[in-house]
């Protein structure tokens, strides 16, 4: 597998001002990709928010195995320390945004009482949205408004500062930058937050990363490639990622002269389709 490591200046510092944070707010969004909720997890964040109650959200449930993603909301619970519940939501069309707010609401119950305990007025819960790169969290703050207020985009790094943003009278949310670790242990795992779009293409091999994407594909979804490309599913079977690869290309007329096919415009098409769900809907962890 190809090493991939990527961790920006801004990254680090993102981290320091989180730690600092933790003191004002009341509970954390943790958004996770639900394709890969334990690979896009920090496990930074065991540290960092282990004081106050967490929220897991499973943003991008569209692009994810809808039963994996419902084995997922029982597990994360159980998985992580401080969870208190898991929502699975696709915050670019606003799906479950609102059973999100509800369990927002429900995790906040303690703080109420207490404030209401020492003769204190409710005020708006305090929540800070973290998570790593391209995990949706400004997208997810703008779909619970009325109106966009946070830059979104679909490469990793788009937000770099925090920003307070308060919706109605009950909750005021933190968005902060995308944070990854270090130093990626698991070569799987960087493959994986790099399939999905969490990793700068700058730092890895596309080509290399596509091919781990074929051979992946041709074991857990080789019905669905060949469906998307019009080959067939005994033609996928057992071959060589360099040979499918080819394949796909040549379906897709991407030829240079003399027939030969354009791969690297080829593995970039499988990437850009494998993420924005073209090829099918699949779940890359799992528990």
């Amino acid at each position: 597998m190809t090493v991939i490591q990527w961790y920006p200046g801004h990254m680090a510092k993102a981290k320091r001002l989180m730690q600092e944070d933790m003191r004002i707010v009341d509970l954390s969004l943790v958004v996770l990709d639900a394709r890969i909720p334990k690979s896009s997890y920090n496990p930074d964040f065991d540290k960092i928010l282990r004081q106050k109650p967490v929220l897991m959200v499973l943003n991008k449930r569209d692009l994810a195995d809808s039963a994996a993603t419902k084995r997922w909301l029982t597990a994360l619970p159980q998985r992580f320390p401080g969870c208190v519940g898991a929502v699975a939501i696709n915050a670019q069309q606003t799906q479950g945004v609102k059973v999100l707010e509800r369990q927002i609401m429900q995790a906040a119950e303690p703080l109420f009482a207490e404030l209401a305990a020492k003769g204190r007025r409710r005020r708006p819960v305090r929540v800070m949205v973290v998570g790593s790169p391209n995990t949706g969290k400004s997208t997810l703050i703008n779909s619970l408004l009325p109106k966009a207020v946070s830059k979104t985009g679909n490469k990793p790094g788009v937000t770099r500062g925090k920003q307070w943003v308060r919706l109605g009278e009950q909750i005021e949310l933190l968005d902060t930058p995308g944070v990854l670790w270090p130093k990626f242990e698991q070569p799987e795992v960087a493959f994986r937050l790099a399939v999905t779009g969490a990793i700068s293409e700058t730092v890895y091999d596309y080509y290399q990363v596509s091919l781990q994407l074929v051979e992946w594909l041709t074991q857990h979804g080789a019905a669905e490639l060949a469906a998307r490309y019009k080959l067939a599913v005994a033609d996928l079977t057992g071959q060589p990622p360099e040979m499918v690869l080819e394949a796909i290309g040549r379906a897709r007329g991407l030829l240079a002269a003399g027939g030969v096919v354009r791969l690297e415009e080829t593995a970039r098409l499988l990437l850009a389709e494998f993420r924005n769900g073209k090829i099918g809907s699949f779940t890359l962890d799992e528990i």
